[in-house]
């Protein structure tokens, strides 16, 4: 009870020293509470007295080698767990009256190897996007942090012949989650290359992580952009320059020409860009085409196609054998 009572009456002068500093704590500063590191100095030398300082001293100094540790994002819970289970351990040393110039560097260096044991942070990937598959937690400051990159990609040129086709991937190369991607298309129009999200307008008929246009006309010259969501967070903003060359079709009088400028003609938004299903060439040379829908679908293609032959091939063993 008297350990509980001096708890609440700690000089201020000594809380003061605490968060003076605070720094040389780290990752024991982040993982225990002020209340549970006093207490364990109590333990072992008293609830005051000149000793209980050099107690606090001796703890800063063993686990100031932890100050600049950086983790996983992930294995906050681990090493939470790891110091919960150290702190018991050096109660039960302070209990059993053992010396706290050795229980504290003893106890510094089993979470040092804690640590080395667990996930390794993941680099960040340039040059762009949220990656939160390489969010860290930083002991110095006691918060988490993710890489120093912009949302936005580089732009990516494309040059199509007129009246070909042209096909956009919204791809990074970082891991994306699992779950509740989606992926929305914009078109800046005019033949303008730019990021500037002022100057594009959506394309809600283009879905999923591949889009293409065809035919290319020259009025589809200008800025695509793709943007990667999860949960309503943007992760990765691509855009893709489209330019189109050759000349116009055989067809194409120059009547026709001035026609539709004097129309103001354009194509329409689903004529512009629509989703990638692509051929069956495609799926064999291009595995991460086959969609389940993808994959369906050529199922049934096989299965009536077996189906069919088996018919023809039973039809004519039937006329064979009748007429013969």
């Amino acid at each position: 009870m008297a350990l509980l009572a001096q708890d609440s009456v700690v000089p201020s002068a000594l809380v003061a020293l605490m968060v003076l500093r605070a720094p040389t704590w780290a990752c024991l500063l982040c993982f225990t509470s002020y209340k549970e590191r006093m207490r364990i100095c109590q333990i072992f030398v008293g609830v005051q007295g000149p000793e209980l300082g050099k107690c606090e001293e001796a703890f800063a100094a063993a686990f100031q080698g932890l100050l600049d540790t950086e983790i996983n994002y992930d294995e906050r819970s681990h090493l939470h767990d790891a110091f919960i289970q150290m702190t018991h351990s050096l109660q039960e040393m302070a209990t059993a009256r053992g010396s706290f110039k050795v229980a504290f560097p003893n106890a510094a260096e089993k979470m040092r190897k804690v640590i080395a044991q667990l996930k390794e942070v993941q680099a960040c990937i340039p040059p762009c996007g949220l990656q939160e598959v390489a969010r860290r937690f930083r002991c110095r400051g006691c918060y988490s942090t993710v890489c120093d990159l912009p949302l936005d990609c580089p732009v990516q040129d494309l040059t199509v012949t007129r009246g070909r086709e042209a096909k956009f991937s919204c791809t990074v190369n970082f891991e994306l989650p699992k779950e509740e991607i989606t992926y929305s298309w914009k078109f800046a129009g005019g033949g303008v290359r730019t990021q500037d999200v002022s100057y594009f307008q959506d394309l809600p008929w283009a879905r999923g992580y591949l889009a293409r246009i065809r035919p290319v006309q020259p009025a589809h010259r200008g800025t695509f952009s793709c943007v990667i969501v999860h949960d309503q967070i943007p992760l990765a903003r691509l855009y893709f320059f489209l330019n189109v060359t050759g000349a116009p079709p055989r067809g194409e009088t120059e009547l026709q020409v001035s026609f539709r400028e004097v129309l103001r003609w354009a194509p329409r938004e689903a004529d512009m860009i629509e989703p990638w299903r692509p051929s069956l060439g495609e799926l064999l040379a291009k595995p991460e085409a086959l969609t389940l829908s993808n994959q369906c679908l050529l199922a049934a293609v096989v299965a009536l196609a077996s189906a069919g032959t088996t018919l023809m091939v039973w039809i004519f063993f039937r006329w064979y054998f009748q007429n013969s």
